[in-house]
């Protein structure tokens, strides 16, 4: 099974291309929060090429830009070629299925995960179709009321 799910930050903005037969094909890089720091205690990341093809290579050129942060789902793909300086050169990238937009840059900016951008107004960029998901803005108050009560009481379980 070759499955890659990734979320990381544009590091430059994508650079749409089309090939003979006019297929468009969209690449980028994100950079991907590894999950521990370094000997200095500074978080490091890993920095991943990317490739979109079709409809979601124009969506995500018309989209995204430096800085934006998106989950990727796809498959890890290698492949070489020779270079004009007679050398073989390898390549390792992910082939995106889905790109699916889940924040700004400006809420990088002012403060990573407190300012979220709802998934209902986020779009998706994908070959599948898509639900739209049922959301609830809970950036003022997570525990905000939600319509109806619950009451919870230790006198009542069974153990």
């Amino acid at each position: 099974m070759n499955k890659v799910f990734l979320i990381g930050r544009l590091t430059r903005d994508p650079e749409l291309r089309y090939t003979g037969n006019n297929t468009a094909v969209a690449t980028f890089s994100i950079a991907v929060n590894r999950p521990f720091t370094g000997q200095n205690g500074e978080r490091q990341a890993d920095f991943i090429n990317i490739v979109v093809w079709r409809k979601q290579a124009e969506n995500v050129k018309n989209y995204l830009t430096q800085g934006s942060q998106v989950a990727i789902d796809g498959r890890l793909q290698s492949r070489s070629y020779d270079g004009t300086d007679g050398k073989r050169h390898y390549v390792t990238e992910v082939i995106a299925d889905n790109v699916e937009f889940v924040g700004t840059k400006r809420n990088a900016d002012n403060n990573e995960a407190s300012q979220g951008v709802s998934k209902q107004d986020a779009p998706v960029f994908s070959d599948f179709p898509q639900e739209e998901p049922a959301t609830t803005d809970v950036s003022g108050n997570p525990f905000a009321d939600f319509g109806s009560s619950i009451e919870i009481n230790d006198d009542e379980l069974p153990f």
